[in-house]
């Protein structure tokens, strides 16, 4: 599974550090921080929807910081099982 998320200005503004962090501790927290690629991007054109833009596998999703821990266990860990 390859996972990026937008860096770009926009994504940084709602949070993308952030999100960027809580993907760190989630993965390494599931021991899945060797299973799955964790990556930056730049605009995906997402940029007036709310949240950080984040692809999963080719889907793109907006996650907020907020948000980030249903996404997480719906997205990632569901679909890694």
């Amino acid at each position: 599974m390859v996972i990026q998320i937008c860096i770009g200005s926009s994504c940084h503004l709602k949070g993308s550090e952030r999100v960027v962090s809580l993907f760190q501790e989630a993965l390494a927290a599931n021991g899945l921080d060797e299973e799955i690629m964790l990556c930056g991007c730049f605009c995906a054109g997402e940029c007036s929807n709310d949240g950080v833009t984040v692809i999963v596998d080719d889907v793109i999703y907006n996650v907020t910081p907020e948000g980030f821990s249903a996404f997480f266990e719906q997205h990632v860990l569901k679909r890694g099982k």
